[in-house]
């Protein structure tokens, strides 16, 4: 180290007294003043690096007065340097714009807050926007009050914009994406959005377009692009267009693939939803020349349209894409409202598809069997097994609102094997119970996707072994679509169940396209008449003259399965006058109201013990 003392390490202007010239060094131990050693060159002033510095910088007092600005504060707002001392640091900055900016800077000035930081839009006097980032900070206590710093982050800002902009918007189309189009309705159903002002409603047009798939697969993907962003344009306009008429444009976004939205905010009503989606389909409706090729394309929409009070994105757009659901499966090019009660179906439907194989294991099924009443000796000859799901929330259910459900799902296979199984057992307990009387046969519905998917024949001969029932004793129905479309296996399951004494019956008989001939070769032994045949007979003019034609076509089946060694039973017969005629016609049993509803299996044991059923006797 050299023999010169370096002396003292420098401080900062804000932690130290500037030395001033009248200052007397003096030797220790003596009181004359001590040599005056060369002086090294001071720092700048505080107050000169103040007003050099390249930050726009102010001195803020505890009242919020500014007591010093520099010439860059002065030339960034745009203002004379002398007109800024004096002026409250608030308005120059924007600070009580918001209540929460507002109330920190309070506190700055109070003394008991650290810092404070936020980001401002100003208006320069030259007219542009001036994007700023202000700090506030406190000075030492000897000079009280804050240190005011303005950076100007304009450039940063437009960069942060054009990038969220790219990231906010489809490539494509240009158009809104999905984030902005959920971040805008998210906004929308914000409390305050709406309860101040408008009309507290929020309506939506979810947009698919028809087809195309098929554009992109035979066109390539850059035709698609060109007519996707072709669409884009013309809902823009309706959008447009809609807005003239209306307060406020709606917001048209596409949401991913051929998918588009459109979003009314402070809707007035499903009568401007069902005119935007109007306007909308026509504008698509028209071909559309993509560098001279001419396509012609259409569109299905969704309309939902709700206070928005209560409403969450999530909801909202399951609705709309529920109801653009509806509009595909109506035939699509059209529009579809949202209706609550078709939803509520839809939803309760959901639920019960996926309640079914548990409720099965859960024992949550039963039978209920309706007797097929002899013509002639008004004997039970027969029942039908109908099942009946006893839901812990929908209560009692009958098959229609459950068996399409089973068929789709898979369910149905062992749905129908307990269905089959407990009805043949059940048989065999009431020909135990009755040894003294025939014995009456059992009918099961079947479904043709347990042909398919189970051996059928299998499972009736293992069942009809377990309960002891004889098969002449068990009767398998299945619509006639079901036995007329019927070759390969399903023929071959038939025609196995029919050589092993099993009654085949087709149920519904009439309502299809019925291949007579086709019919011949077919192992049906029984035909189920329709019962809108039967209803026929049931004139809502009790003083007029029946008319014979529905007789006739009734009589003319009948004779046509007499002919063919088939026995016939008239479905949804309920009343006396109907039975009279049908047993003149020659129809051999009958089953309905007029005899029973369907019941529980100790009320057929009942009939069973009464030599003939009187018109009713069975209903409750």
């Amino acid at each position: 180290m050299s023999g010169t003392s370096e002396g003292p390490a420098p401080a900062t202007e804000l932690d130290r007294p500037t030395i001033t010239e009248s200052e007397i060094i003096t030797s220790p131990g003596t009181g004359s003043p001590a040599p005056r050693s060369p002086s090294p060159p001071s720092p700048p002033s505080y107050r000169s690096v103040f007003t050099a510095a390249p930050l726009a910088m102010a001195v803020v007092d505890r009242e919020g007065t500014v007591t010093g600005a520099n010439a860059a504060l002065a030339g960034l707002l745009g203002r004379d340097p002398g007109t800024l001392t004096g002026a409250a640091a608030a308005d120059l900055v924007d600070l009580a714009s918001d209540a929460r900016t507002w109330h920190a800077y309070r506190e700055m000035l109070r003394g008991r807050r650290a810092r404070l930081r936020c980001t401002r839009r100003l208006k320069h006097p030259e007219g542009h926007a001036l994007w700023v980032r202000v700090t506030v900070s406190p000075l030492p206590a000897d000079d009280g009050g804050v240190l005011l710093s303005v950076a100007d982050i304009s450039d940063h800002r437009e960069l942060q914009e054009r990038l969220r902009h790219l990231r906010m918007h489809d490539p494509v189309t240009r158009l809104p994406n999905r984030t902005l189009f959920f971040e805008r309705l998210t906004a929308a159903l914000e409390a305050e959005s709406y309860e101040e002002s408008g009309t507290g409603r929020i309506g939506l047009c979810y947009l698919d377009l028809d087809g195309f798939k098929a554009v992109n697969d035979t066109l390539g993907h850059r035709v698609g692009d060109q007519l996707l962003a072709a669409v884009a344009e013309r809902l823009t306009r309706c959008a447009e267009e809609a807005g003239r008429t209306r307060t406020g444009t709606p917001l048209v976004a596409r949401l991913g693939g051929d998918e588009f939205a459109l979003l009314v905010e402070d809707s007035t009503g499903t009568d401007q939803l069902a005119d935007l989606a109007e306007s909308l389909l026509g504008a698509i409706q028209a071909p559309f020349d993509l560098s001279g090729r001419m396509l012609s394309v259409s569109a299905s929409i969704g309309v939902v349209e709700r206070h928005a009070a209560g409403t969450t994105p999530t909801a909202l757009m399951q609705a709309a894409d529920t109801t653009l659901y509806w509009a595909k499966a109506d035939g699509k090019a059209r529009w579809t409202l949202f209706d609550p009660e078709r939803n509520a179906h839809r939803v309760t439907r959901q639920a019960l598809a996926s309640a079914l194989r548990p409720a099965i294991d859960r024992g949550e099924f039963a039978l209920e069997y309706q007797p097929l009443v002899g013509m002639e000796d008004d004997r039970v000859h027969g029942v039908e097994a109908l099942v009946r799901w006893h839901h812990p929330r929908f209560g009692t259910l009958t098959p229609n609102r459950f068996i399409s459900l089973a068929e789709e799902d898979g369910s149905i296979v062992p749905l129908g094997r307990w269905v089959l199984r407990t009805a043949c057992r059940q048989a065999r307990d009431w020909q135990v119970e009755h040894p003294d009387g025939p014995p009456i046969f059992v009918s099961v519905n079947v479904a043709v996707r347990q042909v398919w998917d189970s051996d059928l024949v299998a499972d009736v001969a293992d069942i009809l072994d377990e309960t002891g029932l004889a098969p002449r004793l068990l009767q398998l129905e299945l619509t006639e679509s079901a036995v007329m479309g019927s070759s390969g296996r399903p023929l071959q399951a038939l025609k196995a169940l029919s050589d092993m004494g099993v009654r085949i019956a087709i149920d519904d008989f009439g309502t299809g396209y019925s291949n007579l001939a086709y019919l011949s070769r077919l192992p049906v032994s029984v035909l189920k008449l329709d019962g809108s045949f039967v209803r026929g007979f049931q004139l809502e003019d009790r003083a007029a003259k029946a008319s014979p034609a529905d007789e006739v076509i009734v009589e003319a089946m009948v004779q046509l399965a007499h002919r063919l060694g088939l026995t016939v039973t008239a479905e949804c017969v309920e009343t006396s006058a109907q039975a009279t005629r049908l047993r003149r016609i020659g129809c051999d049993t009958g089953q309905g109201w007029l005899y029973s509803r369907p019941v529980s299996p100790d009320r057929i044991s009942e009939l069973l013990g009464t030599p003939g059923v009187q018109a009713g006797v069975g209903n409750p």
